[in-house]
């Protein structure tokens, strides 16, 4: 009855969806109404970094619920919840980063960055990069880099340039006329491609000759998913705006974006009300997300993240494995096809291991499990994907 429920009442985003009925989530893993066991590989696509129904996590958001819910539109009331994660968050950030906007997501926060860079400079031009991923509300997918998700949607925002990620040469196209560029620390949907040290410094260099603000999407690799709490740490430059949701929440809807409180002023006023939600900062949300922060700063799981990573790399050996690449537990497997990536995620799924392909590259198998995973459960996993491989 729920099965066919969920088919007839709930929309549908595939015409194939994974179809496993969830009973309960714990830790590392899912299990279905028959009592079947799965290790996420994939963390619900980079949420669940501190385990499904992470204990510290659940006992703020019981805390929270017993205090109150939602008082009023996002910005007017002063919400302790609010307060101390915005205050937790602007010390994770470099010292220029001092305000932080709530929001409900991903997408939220790009559209809320998006009317921010106009606001600031005046000028209407964003540049964005080919097979980037931002989101899928309207303002978002104009940047995004993939015509195959966007065709059927125009017209959508003009004013969107796209330039190629991690060349330098492509630089040159950010003018006096773009008001900001939006780009991914490290490229997530197509398929973990990651920028040079140098690149990075070369486009700081530009956005800081042409008046250009940096809008770092920290969506899916902030919250110590590539071994530092920010991906952009490790690229030795400081963005003018830092976007993040999804591991931001310990599974709770969540999403923002930060900036200068000079930046930030500008929401404020000529319109007032320049950028307005209503369930933006959940007081529920913000508490689920302070206990998330500080149950990955108190574990140290940025730290341990490169082991897990190189532990992944050594095992995957295997012929059929063309290329490996990763930022940290950010992991794309090269097989060469779709065709053999969704026969991967077949088998694993039935011997209790789920895994995914990604948007921009469906020949690569996604690997992003959640930063407590073990090496016990690495080892099995590993495991699986081998023998998928060989069958």
């Amino acid at each position: 009855m729920i099965r066919s429920n969920f088919f007839r009442h709930v929309a549908q985003t595939s015409p194939s969806p994974m179809g496993i009925e969830i009973s309960k989530a714990a830790g590392n893993y899912l299990y279905d109404q028959k009592g079947n066991k799965y290790l996420d590989l994939i963390a619900g696509i980079s949420v669940s970094n501190v385990g499904h129904g992470n204990p510290f996590v659940i006992q703020a958001i019981k805390n929270q619920a017993d205090i109150h819910l939602h008082t009023l539109v996002y910005g007017e009331h002063i919400q302790h919840p609010q307060v101390m994660l915005a205050k937790a968050l602007s010390t994770t950030l470099p010292e220029t980063i001092e305000q932080i906007f709530f929001v409900n997501s991903g997408s939220e926060a790009i559209e809320g960055a998006m009317k921010l860079v106009k606001r600031v400079t005046g000028r209407f031009e964003i540049i964005a990069c080919h097979n980037a991923y931002h989101g899928s509300s309207h303002g978002a997918l104009s940047l995004n880099g993939d015509e195959y998700f966007k065709r059927n949607f125009r017209p959508l925002l003009p004013g969107i340039r796209q330039i190629k990620f991690g060349v330098i040469a492509d630089l040159s196209l950010i003018t006096e006329k773009t008001a900001g560029i939006f780009i991914e620390t490290v490229q997530g949907e197509a398929g973990v491609r990651c920028g040079s040290v140098d690149y990075f410094y070369a486009l700081r260099h530009r956005c800081s000759e042409t008046g250009t603000l940096l809008v770092m999407d920290e969506i899916q690799t902030g919250f110590g998913r590539t071994g530092t709490f920010w991906g952009f740490e490790q690229t030795g430059i400081i963005p003018d705006v830092v976007v993040m949701a999804k591991g931001m929440g310990g599974g709770m809807p969540i999403g923002a974006f930060a900036a200068s409180s000079n930046l930030m002023a500008s929401l404020t006023k000529d319109p007032v009300l320049g950028h307005i939600s209503t369930f933006g900062g959940h007081p529920v949300s913000c508490a689920a997300s302070l206990a998330t922060l500080n149950f990955i700063r108190e574990n140290n799981l940025p730290e341990g993240i490169a082991a897990k990573e190189k532990q992944f790399k050594q095992l995957l050996q295997h012929p059929k494995i063309l290329e490996i690449r990763s930022a940290g537990l950010l992991m794309a497997l090269e097989l060469g096809s779709f065709d053999a990536v969704l026969k991967v995620i077949d088998y694993c799924l039935k011997q209790g291991v789920i895994t995914d392909w990604f948007l921009h590259c469906n020949t690569a198998l996604r690997i992003a499990p959640p930063l407590t995973i073990q090496e016990s459960e690495i080892e099995m996993a590993c495991r699986v994907i081998l023998r998928a491989l060989e069958k």
